[in-house]
């Protein structure tokens, strides 16, 4: 899985100093839980042939395989082959179910795809820099019912792996804020407006709030997430828009979204 900044990154250091074109525009189309798998292979290969054609940039928001197999991450990497787009990624739970998300992570590299685990990507679209940050996100639940940083060894580690991930997404936001346009990629939920719908009782094993915070403070132009398949559409941190791109959601093979 990649670190720090991919084969599509610029060498060079982005001042805070760095506007967009007026008129310059980026397409993107998002989707979570596409849950590949070799029945869906001749599906997957003709949606994301078509969407390329329309976009400017793919991301994945995790769960792109059935059961974290590299045959289905390899069914995934053969739709993409050749795409005239970048294709961004990261893993959610699904690609980590049978302990081989590192060659899962492989065979989507070989691919062509950019996968992102804890780590970030500035891509070079038109007149545009494009700074990426993407990590898998993880639980531990929302204001008022969060898990806290206390009592048995295996629940505060649970509470540290969060930690990395939220501590993961404020060095990315920090190396990419000279970016034109800026999106933060999850598999988790950072907020509950997303997940409502999904029983309240599952929450905190869904996302959680404190991915909110380098969020609202670095204040990206988009965030999208997946893993709620029974959960909302679109929410907020501050005037940031997060919005939950699952297929189940959307009810669509890609959701749109222009910046």
């Amino acid at each position: 899985m990649a670190e720090g900044c991919t084969r599509f990154a610029r060498s060079r250091n982005l001042g805070d100093g760095y506007q967009a074109p007026v008129n310059a525009t980026l397409r993107i189309a998002a989707a979570g839980d596409v849950h590949a798998a070799e029945e869906l292979r001749d599906r997957l290969t003709r949606v994301f042939a078509d969407v390329a054609e329309e976009t400017d940039l793919i991301l994945l928001a995790g769960d792109l395989t059935t059961h974290g197999l590299p045959e289905q991450a390899q069914v995934l990497a053969d739709a993409c082959s050749g795409l005239p787009v970048p294709v961004v990624v990261v893993l959610g739970n699904h690609d980590h179910h049978s302990g081989c998300a590192t060659d899962v992570a492989q065979a989507l590299t070989d691919g062509g795809i950019v996968v992102l685990d804890r780590s970030h990507v500035i891509l070079e679209i038109g007149d545009l820099d494009i700074g990426i940050v993407g990590t898998k996100g993880f639980v531990g639940g929302f204001a008022g019912a969060e898990i806290p940083d206390f009592g048995e060894p295996t629940l505060r580690a649970i509470y540290h792996e969060t930690t990395q991930e939220v501590e993961a997404l404020e060095v990315g936001l920090e190396a990419v804020a000279g970016c034109h346009r800026r999106v933060v990629l999850l598999h988790y939920a950072p907020i509950t407006e997303t997940i409502v719908g999904e029983p309240e009782s599952i929450w905190a094993f869904l996302g959680s709030g404190r991915l909110a915070g380098p969020i609202g403070m670095h204040r990206p132009d988009l965030v999208v997430h997946g893993h709620a398949h029974h959960g909302a559409a679109r929410g907020s941190i501050g005037n940031v828009p997060v919005h939950n791109v699952a297929v189940h959601v959307t009810g669509q093979d890609f959701a749109a979204f222009v910046l």
